[in-house]
This record gives C-alpha cells, sequence and structure tokens, in this order.
C-alpha cells in the first residue's frame, strides 16, 4: 500500500482576527448532518475569516449564516450552504453527497432535495487529490468488510465507507499534512460504523448478528446443530465486541473479516510490532473468558 502520513493531533488555533466564532453545533444535530457541518466549521476557524467576512463573501445574512453554522432550526436549502462552501473554498461534490444524505436523514423528500439543488447552476466534475484515490482504493476492500461485520448489510457499509471516503476529501489538505493519515482515516471510519451499529445499554457495540453470517455455521446441516453453533458463536463475538478498541478493531479485521495479518498494520495505522500486542492481547483476553476454537469463521462474503 502507497505509504501515507495523515492526523491525529488537534487542529491549530486560527489566526488572531476581529469579530467571534460561532457558537457551537446544536446538540440535536444528527450525525448526518454532523458529518458535512463539522468540516465546514474546521475549515471556517482554519481560515481565519469572521462571520462578517462569511457574510460579505455569500451574500447571505449574518443571522442566516449563523442558523446554518449551528445547524439549528430548519434543514439549510443547498443554495446557502453551497454559497458558504465556495466562499470557504470547500470540495463541493463530497459536500454535496453529505448534504443529501443528511437532507434525506432530515426527512426531505426526492422532491425537495432536487428542487433545492436546481436553484444552483450545474456544477462542474471534481476529481479528488490522485493521492486521495489512491488510498481510498487501496482500503476500500478491508474498510467495506470491517463495516459489514457490524451493520450486517452490504449497502449500508459501502455507503459508510463512501461517507468516510468524503469526509476525508474535504478535508485532504490536513490529512495528509499529520503525524499519521493511515491513524486517522481508520479512526474516522470506525466512528462511522460504530455510530450505525446495534449497541448493548452499556454502550458496547453487539456483534452477535454476526454469528448468523459465518461461513463456519452456515456449513452445518443439522438444524439443531446449526443454531447450537450460532449460539457459541453468539457468545463468542459478544465477548469481542466487549474488548478494548484496538483489540476489537484487529481481532474484527483479522478473524472476522479474514484480512491477513501482514496487511492489518497499514490498514489501522499501527506499527506492526504493536498490532501484534494488541493482538495478542485480545487473543489471550478472548481465550481467557470464553473458550472457543481457534477460528470462529469467517464472515460469509454473500
Amino acid at each position: 500500500m502507497t505509504p501515507l502520513s495523515v492526523p491525529e493531533q488537534p487542529d491549530a488555533g486560527p489566526p488572531s482576527r476581529r469579530g467571534r466564532k460561532p457558537e457551537s453545533i446544536w446538540e440535536e444535530v444528527s450525525a448526518s448532518h454532523r458529518a458535512w457541518l463539522e468540516p465546514v466549521r474546521s475549515r471556517l476557524f482554519a481560515s481565519g475569516l469572521t462571520l462578517d467576512d462569511l457574510v460579505n463573501r455569500s451574500g447571505y445574512s449574518k443571522s442566516r449564516i449563523s442558523e446554518l453554522l449551528r445547524g439549528k432550526g430548519y434543514y439549510p436549502g443547498w443554495e446557502i450552504t453551497y454559497s458558504v462552501v465556495r466562499a470557504l473554498d470547500i470540495p463541493v461534490w463530497p459536500l454535496r453527497r453529505l448534504w443529501t444524505a443528511a437532507a434525506r436523514e432530515a426527512e426531505k423528500d426526492s422532491a425537495w432535495i432536487a428542487s433545492r439543488i436546481h436553484e444552483v447552476q450545474p456544477l462542474e466534475p471534481e476529481q479528488p487529490p490522485l493521492a486521495h484515490q489512491g488510498f481510498t482504493e487501496a482500503v476500500r476492500q478491508p474498510y467495506t468488510a470491517y463495516a459489514r461485520a457490524f451493520l450486517q448489510s452490504d449497502r449500508r457499509a459501502q455507503w459508510v465507507v463512501a461517507e468516510a471516503f468524503d469526509i476525508l476529501w474535504l478535508g485532504w489538505g490536513e490529512v495528509v499534512a499529520s503525524a499519521n493519515a493511515r491513524r486517522h482515516a481508520w479512526r474516522l471510519l470506525r466512528s462511522r460504523v460504530l455510530l450505525g451499529a446495534h449497541h448493548h445499554p452499556d454502550g458496547h457495540p453487539d456483534l452477535r448478528p454476526a454469528a448468523f453470517a459465518t461461513v463456519d455455521q452456515s456449513q452445518i446441516d443439522d438444524l439443531a446443530a446449526r443454531f447450537a453453533r450460532i449460539g457459541e458463536l453468539s457468545d463468542f463475538f459478544d465477548a469481542v465486541g466487549r474488548l478494548p478498541q484496538d483489540q476489537l478493531d484487529v481481532t474484527v479485521l483479522r478473524y472476522l473479516c479474514g484480512i491477513d495479518s501482514d496487511a492489518i498494520p497499514g490498514i489501522v495505522g499501527l506499527s506492526p510490532a504493536i498490532t501484534h500486542t494488541v493482538d495478542h492481547h485480545a487473543r489471550g483476553a478472548l481465550e481467557g473468558t470464553y473458550h472457543r476454537r481457534d477460528n470462529p469463521g469467517v464472515i460469509n462474503p454473500q
């Protein structure tokens, strides 16, 4: 895989300028809405522009711009969103895809979305940076396999991965300038996956449905034996879901998704030595809490 170096340190503070930052994002903003609103706000803060500057560049009032940047009130139309995006020189195509997904989550129908998009002149085609294209193609398969293990749906997994790639595109300059690009990208992907995953009341992801998708149980003809095996695997996957985060990630990638152990460090952005140690501790924890066979079964690609 092509070496990348992309973020983990906090963003540097914006230059000292007149005015003040917008208020915090409204607490009731949905996850899909945040997916594009947070990068927009980050770009604004990094630019050093004030709300007055953004008002002058966009042509909209300060109250409307402030409302958009907080995510409060009605879901914003594409025209005002586009004006802010262009004022901040943000890639439009990935932002529009994220805006559309959030509009659907806000229960806007297809007619409303289409009419708002048609209010803006047609966009010129955009291509992500070559480094972004190379990176996303290299990690698409393992990222999708990981997402599928938690979401139990090819369509949902592919959408979450595409969403993560669009968010990376929006901040690609900061990504490649960071200390560990692959680690940053993995943490972003993981966060988007876990937002859509089922969880126990204690907050741990619930991996038990994965027991129904293993090659192991699918090869058992006897129905009673098959359900017994599913029960065993459900208990095992429940134990996996309670591992610390890095141990969980490595275990899912290696044993549920069947990813080669040598490829995992480049996927999760950890060194080979640390990844080996994480894997060792995960196996020890599972063997100490749940007696099982060495391989719990690989996720069935179908």
